[in-house]
Protein backbone atom coordinates (compact mmCIF):
# COMPACT_ATOMS: atom_id res chain seq x y z
CA UNK A 1 0.00 0.00 0.00
CA UNK A 2 1.62 3.13 -0.94
CA UNK A 3 0.63 6.79 0.81
CA UNK A 4 0.06 9.80 -1.86
CA UNK A 5 0.86 13.14 0.54
CA UNK A 6 0.49 16.48 -0.16
CA UNK A 7 3.54 17.62 -2.14
CA UNK A 8 5.95 21.01 -1.79
CA UNK A 9 3.90 22.85 -4.35
CA UNK A 10 6.39 25.97 -3.99
CA UNK A 11 9.42 27.44 -1.93
CA UNK A 12 6.62 29.31 -0.02
CA UNK A 13 3.54 26.98 0.10
CA UNK A 14 2.90 24.99 3.42
CA UNK A 15 -0.02 23.73 2.40
CA UNK A 16 -3.11 23.46 -0.04
CA UNK A 17 -6.68 23.16 -0.41
CA UNK A 18 -8.41 19.84 -2.20
CA UNK A 19 -10.46 21.51 -4.46
CA UNK A 20 -11.93 17.96 -6.69
CA UNK A 21 -11.30 14.73 -6.49
CA UNK A 22 -10.55 13.59 -10.06
CA UNK A 23 -10.81 9.45 -8.83
CA UNK A 24 -12.96 7.16 -6.33
CA UNK A 25 -11.69 4.46 -3.84
CA UNK A 26 -11.89 1.55 -5.75
CA UNK A 27 -11.23 2.95 -9.10
CA UNK A 28 -7.78 1.59 -10.96
CA UNK A 29 -5.26 4.30 -11.92
CA UNK A 30 -2.22 4.74 -14.07
CA UNK A 31 0.97 5.83 -12.95
CA UNK A 32 1.33 10.01 -13.74
CA UNK A 33 -2.93 9.88 -13.82
CA UNK A 34 -4.19 12.65 -12.26
CA UNK A 35 -5.81 11.86 -8.83
CA UNK A 36 -6.85 15.06 -7.22
CA UNK A 37 -6.73 19.26 -8.00
CA UNK A 38 -5.10 20.94 -5.28
CA UNK A 39 -5.64 24.69 -4.78
CA UNK A 40 -3.34 27.01 -3.04
CA UNK A 41 -2.80 30.64 -2.48
CA UNK A 42 -0.37 30.82 -5.50
CA UNK A 43 -1.96 28.20 -8.26
CA UNK A 44 -4.05 25.16 -8.95
CA UNK A 45 -2.48 21.88 -8.93
CA UNK A 46 -3.13 18.12 -10.75
CA UNK A 47 -1.75 16.01 -7.87
CA UNK A 48 -0.82 12.46 -10.00
CA UNK A 49 -0.65 8.75 -9.01
CA UNK A 50 2.88 8.01 -8.17
CA UNK A 51 2.12 4.51 -8.94
CA UNK A 52 -0.34 2.22 -10.90
CA UNK A 53 -3.07 0.55 -8.87
CA UNK A 54 -6.60 0.38 -7.58
CA UNK A 55 -7.45 3.55 -5.04
CA UNK A 56 -7.88 2.12 -1.80
CA UNK A 57 -8.55 4.79 0.64
CA UNK A 58 -9.50 8.52 0.22
CA UNK A 59 -8.52 10.13 3.42
CA UNK A 60 -9.62 13.46 2.47
CA UNK A 61 -12.54 15.10 1.65
CA UNK A 62 -13.04 18.34 -0.97
CA UNK A 63 -12.80 21.54 0.44
CA UNK A 64 -10.46 20.09 3.32
CA UNK A 65 -7.09 22.30 4.30
CA UNK A 66 -4.13 19.64 3.85
CA UNK A 67 -0.38 20.56 5.05
CA UNK A 68 2.40 19.67 3.40
CA UNK A 69 3.24 15.30 3.57
CA UNK A 70 -0.38 15.23 5.08
CA UNK A 71 -2.14 11.95 3.78
CA UNK A 72 -4.49 12.27 1.10
CA UNK A 73 -5.16 8.65 -0.18
CA UNK A 74 -3.62 5.31 -0.82
CA UNK A 75 -3.02 3.17 -3.74
CA UNK A 76 -2.83 -0.62 -3.98
CA UNK A 77 -0.21 -1.36 -5.99
CA UNK A 78 -0.72 -4.95 -5.60
CA UNK A 79 -3.87 -4.47 -7.63
CA UNK A 80 -2.85 -3.35 -10.64
CA UNK A 81 -1.28 -6.42 -11.38
CA UNK A 82 -4.66 -8.57 -11.00
CA UNK A 83 -6.05 -6.02 -12.89
CA UNK A 84 -3.80 -6.30 -15.73
CA UNK A 85 -4.63 -10.25 -16.27
CA UNK A 86 -8.13 -8.97 -15.78
CA UNK A 87 -8.45 -6.31 -18.66
CA UNK A 88 -11.68 -6.46 -19.88
CA UNK A 89 -13.30 -6.06 -16.65
CA UNK A 90 -14.48 -2.66 -16.10
CA UNK A 91 -13.32 -0.35 -13.00
CA UNK A 92 -16.31 -0.51 -11.67
CA UNK A 93 -17.03 -4.40 -11.04
CA UNK A 94 -13.49 -4.54 -9.97
CA UNK A 95 -13.75 -1.85 -7.42
CA UNK A 96 -17.42 -2.73 -6.45
CA UNK A 97 -15.42 -7.23 -6.19
CA UNK A 98 -12.91 -6.04 -3.82
CA UNK A 99 -14.13 -3.49 -1.24
CA UNK A 100 -12.46 -5.43 1.57
CA UNK A 101 -9.00 -4.17 1.67
CA UNK A 102 -9.72 -0.78 2.26
CA UNK A 103 -10.91 -1.13 5.82
CA UNK A 104 -8.05 -2.48 7.15
CA UNK A 105 -5.22 -0.35 6.46
CA UNK A 106 -7.86 2.68 7.20
CA UNK A 107 -6.50 2.82 11.62
CA UNK A 108 -3.00 2.67 10.79
CA UNK A 109 -2.32 5.64 8.64
CA UNK A 110 -5.69 7.76 10.27
CA UNK A 111 -3.40 7.77 13.81
CA UNK A 112 -0.63 9.17 11.38
CA UNK A 113 -2.15 11.94 8.80
CA UNK A 114 -5.28 12.25 8.73
CA UNK A 115 -5.90 14.59 12.20
CA UNK A 116 -2.71 16.66 11.08
CA UNK A 117 -4.21 16.83 7.86
CA UNK A 118 -7.25 18.82 8.41
CA UNK A 119 -6.54 22.21 9.40
CA UNK A 120 -8.99 25.27 9.96
CA UNK A 121 -9.83 27.37 7.34
CA UNK A 122 -7.80 30.52 7.12
CA UNK A 123 -5.82 33.25 5.19
CA UNK A 124 -1.90 33.58 4.94
CA UNK A 125 -2.29 36.98 6.25
CA UNK A 126 -4.78 35.51 9.23
CA UNK A 127 -2.19 32.66 9.83
CA UNK A 128 0.53 35.11 10.54
CA UNK A 129 -1.39 37.40 12.67
CA UNK A 130 -2.40 34.44 15.04
CA UNK A 131 1.24 33.47 14.65
CA UNK A 132 2.53 36.41 16.11
CA UNK A 133 -0.28 37.04 18.54
CA UNK A 134 0.44 33.79 19.82
CA UNK A 135 -3.40 32.08 18.98
CA UNK A 136 -3.69 28.43 18.16
CA UNK A 137 -6.04 28.37 15.07
CA UNK A 138 -7.07 25.07 16.12
CA UNK A 139 -8.87 26.68 19.28
CA UNK A 140 -10.71 29.61 17.34
CA UNK A 141 -14.43 29.24 16.48
CA UNK A 142 -14.33 30.70 12.67
CA UNK A 143 -17.26 33.45 12.08
CA UNK A 144 -16.65 33.45 8.29
CA UNK A 145 -18.03 31.99 5.48
CA UNK A 146 -17.83 28.05 5.36
CA UNK A 147 -16.53 27.89 9.51
CA UNK A 148 -13.67 30.58 7.87
CA UNK A 149 -11.14 32.17 10.57
CA UNK A 150 -11.11 35.70 9.88
CA UNK A 151 -8.75 38.29 11.29
CA UNK A 152 -11.57 39.61 13.70
CA UNK A 153 -11.25 36.27 15.34
CA UNK A 154 -8.09 36.03 16.32
CA UNK A 155 -7.94 39.10 17.71
CA UNK A 156 -10.94 38.02 19.59
CA UNK A 157 -9.04 34.98 20.64
CA UNK A 158 -6.22 37.26 21.54
CA UNK A 159 -8.40 38.89 24.11
CA UNK A 160 -9.41 35.67 25.14
CA UNK A 161 -13.06 36.23 24.62
CA UNK A 162 -13.48 33.85 21.37
CA UNK A 163 -17.05 32.65 22.87
CA UNK A 164 -18.38 35.75 23.65
CA UNK A 165 -18.79 38.16 21.05
CA UNK A 166 -22.46 38.53 21.34
CA UNK A 167 -22.96 40.50 24.84
CA UNK A 168 -20.40 43.08 24.17
CA UNK A 169 -22.66 45.87 22.93
CA UNK A 170 -24.87 45.26 26.11
CA UNK A 171 -21.77 45.47 28.27
CA UNK A 172 -20.26 48.99 26.36
CA UNK A 173 -23.28 50.66 27.08
CA UNK A 174 -23.09 51.41 30.51
CA UNK A 175 -19.60 51.17 31.71
CA UNK A 176 -18.02 52.77 28.70
CA UNK A 177 -15.02 54.59 30.02
CA UNK A 178 -13.52 51.60 32.25
CA UNK A 179 -14.36 49.07 29.32
CA UNK A 180 -12.60 51.48 26.30
CA UNK A 181 -9.33 52.13 28.96
CA UNK A 182 -9.36 48.25 29.16
CA UNK A 183 -10.01 47.59 25.42
CA UNK A 184 -7.49 50.31 24.80
CA UNK A 185 -4.71 48.39 27.00
CA UNK A 186 -5.06 45.12 24.96
CA UNK A 187 -5.25 46.07 21.79
CA UNK A 188 -2.02 47.68 22.56
CA UNK A 189 -0.83 44.98 24.16
CA UNK A 190 -1.76 42.88 21.02
CA UNK A 191 0.04 45.28 18.57
CA UNK A 192 3.40 44.98 20.41
CA UNK A 193 2.66 41.22 20.31
CA UNK A 194 2.39 41.37 16.54
CA UNK A 195 5.13 43.85 15.73
CA UNK A 196 2.47 46.20 13.78
CA UNK A 197 -0.74 47.93 12.85
CA UNK A 198 -3.75 45.27 14.14
CA UNK A 199 -7.00 46.11 12.59
CA UNK A 200 -9.62 47.28 15.30
CA UNK A 201 -11.90 44.77 16.78
CA UNK A 202 -15.60 46.15 14.72
CA UNK A 203 -17.79 46.90 17.14
CA UNK A 204 -14.79 48.10 19.70
CA UNK A 205 -13.49 51.79 20.10
CA UNK A 206 -12.02 53.83 17.43
CA UNK A 207 -13.83 50.87 15.00
CA UNK A 208 -17.13 51.59 15.92
CA UNK A 209 -18.22 52.37 12.25
CA UNK A 210 -20.04 49.62 10.81
CA UNK A 211 -21.46 49.24 7.04
CA UNK A 212 -25.35 50.08 6.48
CA UNK A 213 -26.57 46.33 6.42
CA UNK A 214 -27.56 45.36 2.97
CA UNK A 215 -31.31 44.67 1.64
CA UNK A 216 -32.21 42.86 -1.25
CA UNK A 217 -33.99 44.05 -3.99
CA UNK A 218 -35.55 42.94 -7.17
CA UNK A 219 -32.90 42.80 -9.46
CA UNK A 220 -29.64 42.20 -8.05
CA UNK A 221 -27.27 39.81 -8.09
CA UNK A 222 -25.57 38.38 -5.65
CA UNK A 223 -22.10 36.94 -6.50
CA UNK A 224 -19.70 35.20 -4.11
CA UNK A 225 -16.76 35.41 -4.17
CA UNK A 226 -14.23 32.84 -6.08
CA UNK A 227 -11.50 31.14 -4.04
CA UNK A 228 -8.81 33.32 -6.46
CA UNK A 229 -10.93 36.50 -5.83
CA UNK A 230 -11.03 36.24 -1.81
CA UNK A 231 -7.42 35.82 -2.22
CA UNK A 232 -6.57 38.64 -4.02
CA UNK A 233 -9.33 41.01 -1.52
CA UNK A 234 -7.54 39.59 1.35
CA UNK A 235 -3.92 40.03 -0.01
CA UNK A 236 -5.07 44.01 -1.32
CA UNK A 237 -6.61 44.56 2.45
CA UNK A 238 -3.43 43.26 4.17
CA UNK A 239 -1.03 45.46 1.86
CA UNK A 240 -3.26 48.94 2.46
CA UNK A 241 -2.80 47.84 6.18
CA UNK A 242 0.60 46.80 6.13
CA UNK A 243 2.79 49.46 3.83
CA UNK A 244 2.28 52.95 3.41
CA UNK A 245 1.84 53.55 -0.47
CA UNK A 246 2.77 56.29 -2.14
CA UNK A 247 2.44 57.18 -5.86
CA UNK A 248 4.65 59.28 -8.30
CA UNK A 249 3.63 59.62 -11.73
CA UNK A 250 6.03 60.21 -14.67
CA UNK A 251 5.33 61.00 -18.65
CA UNK A 252 7.35 58.71 -20.79
CA UNK A 253 7.96 60.19 -24.59
CA UNK A 254 7.92 56.88 -26.22
CA UNK A 255 8.96 57.53 -29.90
CA UNK A 256 12.77 56.47 -29.94
CA UNK A 257 11.48 53.14 -28.50
CA UNK A 258 8.53 53.30 -30.83
CA UNK A 259 10.96 53.42 -33.52
CA UNK A 260 13.16 50.16 -32.15
CA UNK A 261 10.14 48.17 -31.89
CA UNK A 262 8.91 48.77 -35.20
CA UNK A 263 12.37 47.90 -36.78
CA UNK A 264 12.44 44.45 -35.04
CA UNK A 265 8.92 43.29 -34.64
CA UNK A 266 8.94 41.33 -37.28
CA UNK A 267 11.99 39.79 -36.76
CA UNK A 268 11.00 38.73 -33.11
CA UNK A 269 7.32 37.57 -34.52
CA UNK A 270 9.57 35.13 -37.47
CA UNK A 271 11.15 33.94 -34.30
CA UNK A 272 7.49 33.16 -32.09
CA UNK A 273 8.24 35.97 -29.64
CA UNK A 274 5.93 39.19 -29.49
CA UNK A 275 8.03 42.40 -28.92
CA UNK A 276 5.52 44.59 -26.91
CA UNK A 277 5.78 47.84 -25.50
CA UNK A 278 5.40 45.72 -22.17
CA UNK A 279 8.73 43.96 -22.91
CA UNK A 280 10.57 47.46 -23.10
CA UNK A 281 9.11 48.48 -20.25
CA UNK A 282 9.79 45.53 -18.05
CA UNK A 283 13.57 45.42 -19.07
CA UNK A 284 14.17 48.91 -18.54
CA UNK A 285 12.26 48.20 -14.83
CA UNK A 286 15.23 45.49 -14.57
CA UNK A 287 17.97 47.90 -15.08
CA UNK A 288 16.43 50.47 -12.83
CA UNK A 289 16.36 47.83 -10.12
CA UNK A 290 19.66 47.21 -10.42
CA UNK A 291 21.21 51.07 -10.43
CA UNK A 292 18.57 51.02 -7.11
CA UNK A 293 18.95 47.69 -5.60
CA UNK A 294 16.71 49.26 -2.50
CA UNK A 295 13.67 48.34 -4.24
CA UNK A 296 14.52 44.94 -5.03
CA UNK A 297 13.69 44.51 -1.73
CA UNK A 298 11.38 43.26 1.09
CA UNK A 299 10.50 44.17 4.63
CA UNK A 300 11.32 42.34 7.81
CA UNK A 301 9.94 42.99 11.60
CA UNK A 302 12.54 45.99 12.46
CA UNK A 303 14.79 45.87 9.58
CA UNK A 304 14.58 45.05 5.22
CA UNK A 305 16.41 42.82 3.38
CA UNK A 306 18.32 43.83 -0.31
CA UNK A 307 17.24 40.87 -2.29
CA UNK A 308 20.39 39.13 -4.61
CA UNK A 309 17.84 37.81 -7.46
CA UNK A 310 15.71 40.59 -9.46
CA UNK A 311 12.81 38.32 -10.24
CA UNK A 312 10.33 40.34 -11.87
CA UNK A 313 6.62 39.91 -11.81
CA UNK A 314 3.95 40.70 -14.50
CA UNK A 315 0.53 40.97 -13.76
CA UNK A 316 -1.25 38.13 -16.27
CA UNK A 317 -5.34 38.81 -16.51
CA UNK A 318 -6.52 35.15 -16.73
CA UNK A 319 -10.65 33.05 -17.10
CA UNK A 320 -10.34 33.00 -13.19
CA UNK A 321 -8.75 36.43 -12.34
CA UNK A 322 -5.49 38.89 -12.00
CA UNK A 323 -2.51 36.43 -10.96
CA UNK A 324 1.32 37.68 -11.04
CA UNK A 325 3.69 35.26 -12.54
CA UNK A 326 7.83 36.13 -12.34
CA UNK A 327 10.23 36.05 -14.80
CA UNK A 328 13.05 34.29 -12.50
CA UNK A 329 16.57 36.36 -12.95
CA UNK A 330 15.25 38.78 -14.72
CA UNK A 331 18.64 40.94 -14.75
CA UNK A 332 20.43 38.12 -16.49
CA UNK A 333 18.48 38.34 -19.52
CA UNK A 334 18.57 40.17 -22.80
CA UNK A 335 15.25 42.17 -24.12
CA UNK A 336 14.24 39.07 -26.23
CA UNK A 337 14.78 36.69 -23.50
CA UNK A 338 12.38 39.19 -21.43
CA UNK A 339 9.70 38.79 -24.54
CA UNK A 340 9.97 35.48 -24.69
CA UNK A 341 9.53 35.55 -21.01
CA UNK A 342 6.57 37.35 -20.73
CA UNK A 343 5.10 35.27 -23.26
CA UNK A 344 5.29 31.85 -22.68
CA UNK A 345 4.18 32.94 -18.59
CA UNK A 346 1.09 34.72 -20.03
CA UNK A 347 0.58 31.36 -22.27
CA UNK A 348 1.00 29.01 -19.43
CA UNK A 349 -1.27 31.36 -17.07
CA UNK A 350 -4.10 31.68 -19.60
CA UNK A 351 -4.46 28.59 -20.29
CA UNK A 352 -4.04 27.05 -16.44
CA UNK A 353 -0.76 25.68 -16.79
CA UNK A 354 1.34 28.00 -14.30
CA UNK A 355 3.11 26.87 -11.69
CA UNK A 356 2.94 27.51 -7.60
CA UNK A 357 7.25 28.24 -8.45
CA UNK A 358 6.33 30.56 -11.16
CA UNK A 359 4.43 32.70 -8.83
CA UNK A 360 6.90 32.33 -5.57
CA UNK A 361 9.62 35.06 -4.90
CA UNK A 362 8.51 37.86 -6.94
CA UNK A 363 10.69 41.33 -5.90
CA UNK A 364 9.08 43.67 -8.13
CA UNK A 365 6.05 44.04 -9.78
CA UNK A 366 4.94 45.52 -13.28
CA UNK A 367 1.59 46.46 -14.32
CA UNK A 368 -0.41 46.57 -17.58
CA UNK A 369 -4.04 47.05 -16.90
CA UNK A 370 -4.59 47.41 -21.13
CA UNK A 371 -5.23 49.60 -23.87
CA UNK A 372 -8.84 51.20 -23.05
CA UNK A 373 -9.31 54.39 -21.12
CA UNK A 374 -6.68 54.01 -18.77
CA UNK A 375 -4.73 57.47 -18.38
CA UNK A 376 -2.58 56.37 -15.10
CA UNK A 377 -3.25 54.95 -11.30
CA UNK A 378 -1.60 53.79 -8.74
CA UNK A 379 -1.76 50.19 -8.14
CA UNK A 380 -1.82 48.41 -4.79
CA UNK A 381 1.77 46.57 -3.55
CA UNK A 382 1.93 42.90 -4.30
CA UNK A 383 3.59 41.92 -0.50
CA UNK A 384 6.27 41.66 0.45
CA UNK A 385 7.65 43.92 -2.34
CA UNK A 386 8.14 47.71 -1.48
CA UNK A 387 7.15 48.69 -5.00
CA UNK A 388 5.23 48.18 -8.39
CA UNK A 389 4.95 49.73 -11.37
CA UNK A 390 1.97 50.71 -13.57
CA UNK A 391 2.10 51.38 -17.10
CA UNK A 392 -1.22 53.71 -18.77
CA UNK A 393 -2.82 54.08 -22.06
CA UNK A 394 -0.26 54.98 -24.99
CA UNK A 395 -1.40 58.06 -26.74
CA UNK A 396 -0.35 60.34 -29.22
CA UNK A 397 0.18 63.64 -27.91
CA UNK A 398 1.82 66.21 -29.36
CA UNK A 399 5.26 67.34 -27.37
CA UNK A 400 8.14 69.85 -27.32
CA UNK A 401 11.00 68.43 -28.96
CA UNK A 402 14.42 70.19 -28.18
CA UNK A 403 17.30 69.65 -30.76
CA UNK A 404 20.31 71.79 -31.08
CA UNK A 405 19.28 74.01 -28.79
CA UNK A 406 16.17 74.37 -31.09
CA UNK A 407 12.62 73.58 -29.75
CA UNK A 408 9.97 72.29 -31.97
CA UNK A 409 6.37 70.14 -32.15
CA UNK A 410 6.30 67.22 -33.16
CA UNK A 411 3.45 64.28 -32.21
CA UNK A 412 4.62 61.50 -30.43
CA UNK A 413 3.25 58.50 -28.59
CA UNK A 414 3.37 58.82 -24.96
CA UNK A 415 2.72 56.98 -21.90
CA UNK A 416 1.95 57.93 -18.00
CA UNK A 417 3.62 55.56 -15.64
CA UNK A 418 2.86 55.43 -12.27
CA UNK A 419 5.32 54.26 -9.19
CA UNK A 420 3.80 53.14 -6.17
CA UNK A 421 6.36 52.50 -3.26
CA UNK A 422 6.32 51.03 0.45
CA UNK A 423 7.50 54.80 2.45
CA UNK A 424 8.59 52.59 5.00
CA UNK A 425 12.03 52.00 3.22
CA UNK A 426 11.61 54.26 -0.05
CA UNK A 427 11.97 58.06 0.43
CA UNK A 428 10.56 60.22 -1.99
CA UNK A 429 14.05 60.97 -3.80
CA UNK A 430 15.14 57.83 -4.28
CA UNK A 431 11.69 56.63 -5.63
CA UNK A 432 11.66 59.67 -8.05
CA UNK A 433 15.33 58.78 -9.04
CA UNK A 434 14.66 54.94 -10.14
CA UNK A 435 11.46 56.50 -11.89
CA UNK A 436 13.35 59.15 -13.70
CA UNK A 437 15.93 56.41 -14.68
CA UNK A 438 13.34 54.08 -16.16
CA UNK A 439 11.66 56.96 -17.94
CA UNK A 440 15.00 57.93 -19.58
CA UNK A 441 15.83 54.50 -20.92
CA UNK A 442 12.47 54.42 -22.68
CA UNK A 443 13.14 57.79 -23.83
CA UNK A 444 15.94 57.68 -25.26
CA UNK A 445 15.46 53.81 -26.60
CA UNK A 446 18.43 52.51 -24.76
CA UNK A 447 17.89 48.51 -25.85
CA UNK A 448 20.16 46.21 -27.40
CA UNK A 449 18.16 43.79 -29.13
Amino acid sequence: MVDVRMPQLGESVLEGTVSRWLVREGDFVKREQPLLEVATDKADTEIPAPIAGRVARIAVAEGTVVAKEGLLCQIDEAAAESQATAEPRPPSAAAAGSPAPAPAPAPAPGSNGHDESARPLSSPSTKKLALEAGVDLRGVQGTGEHGRITRDDVIRAAHGATAEPAPAPQASAAPQPAGAASQAAELSQLIQASGGFVPPVPGVGFGAYKVPPYTPKPGDKVVPFSRRRRITADHMVYSKVTSPHVVTVAEVDLHETSKLRDAHKDEFKKAGVSLTFLSFICAAAVRALREHPEFNARVLENSYVVLRDVNLGVAVDTPGGLIVPSIKHADELSLRGVAKSIDELAGRAKSGKITADDLANTTFTVSNPGLKGNLFGGAIISQPNVGILRMGEIKKRVVVVTKDKEDSIAIHPVMFLALSYDHRIIDGVLANSFLWRVTDILSRGEFEV
